[in-house]
């Protein structure tokens, strides 16, 4: 589905090309927020309208293989962290500081998005003010209920293995995120089961990097949200000892709506005056 806002093109170092939306004028402090797994970055362009409305500016950063992406995950096509991180990250983030312009810029991320956000910011710190975690944490098993938990494992047992079958992850096939890379899928399984961001042969390991990390993190949590319980933003958050960290949930609120991992995003009003508050507010508050 094509979306009719502001785009800023951006190639990666290995040709992959893709965009970050962009929503509101130039001037203001700035966000780069990072979709979760198998988002397309225009899912979350009601937020950036939410934001622009309180005087920020929102970009929004299109994963590999989805959206505008110019890469489609397949067999033979694969990608995982080190990608993501080092080659799609590294140019979004070079794109937003120049769009920034000598605003503040936020970088966010949403699920597996405030992970990565969380490790991008460790691995390129420069000219980032703060980070925004929105309903995100660890995929760590132990942090989930009992049987949760065990179901969790299974889970990161089977889906990589599904993905080395197919040479790609079916997701949407299969009803738990979208189609994604192999590799991603082994990575993202690897750093569930072990609760440590390392992954790859040799082993890379960025827990040292994230410890090394600080800046103000602000925590947005969401009532009623199955798949990020308070223990699984724990287990990230303790990964950043040098961060100030402050948190909120968002509630039902007047409305009623429920609120979960998902449904923010179609009533983005009180996520927008969290983030609002926060990225205008002094750092200490």
């Amino acid at each position: 589905m094509a979306h009719d806002q502001r785009a800023l093109p951006v190639e990666a170092a290995d040709g992959h090309r893709f965009e970050v939306i962009e929503i509101g004028p130039a001037g203001r402090p700035t966000v780069l927020l990072l979709p979760g797994m198998g988002i397309s970055a225009r899912n979350l362009i009601p937020l950036g309208h939410a934001l622009e409305r309180r005087g920020l500016r929102l970009l929004i950063h299109e994963w590999r293989g989805n959206g505008a992406s110019s890469w489609r995950a397949r067999r033979g096509v694969d990608w995982g962290y080190d990608e993501l991180l080092d080659l799609d990250l590294a140019a979004a983030l070079a794109t937003a500081r120049s769009a920034a312009a000598g605003a503040p810029l936020w970088l966010a991320g949403h699920s597996l998005g405030s992970q990565l956000a969380c490790l991008a910011a460790a691995r390129h710190p420069e000219g980032i003010a703060g980070l925004l975690v929105i309903a995100g944490g660890s995929p760590y098993w132990r942090c989930f209920p009992r049987f949760t938990g065990l179901g969790l494992l299974g889970m990161l047992h089977l889906l990589p293995a599904i993905a080395r079958v197919f040479g790609y992850y079916p997701g949407r096939r299969l009803g738990f995120a979208g189609t994604e890379a192999r590799q991603l899928m082994i990575d993202w399984a690897r750093t569930g089961r072990s609760g440590r961001y390392a992954w790859g042969r040799p082993e890379r390991n960025e827990d040292p990097t994230l410890a090394a990390l600080e800046k103000p993190v602000h925590v947005i949590a969401m009532e009623h949200d199955g798949f990020v319980p308070a223990a699984s933003t724990d287990w990230l958050l303790a990964k950043l000892p040098r961060c100030t960290v402050t948190r909120q949930t968002i509630t039902a609120g007047d409305k009623h709506q429920r609120i979960d991992h998902f449904t923010w995003m179609q009533h983005p009003d009180a996520t927008a005056r969290a983030i609002a508050r926060r990225v205008v507010a002094p750092l200490d508050r």
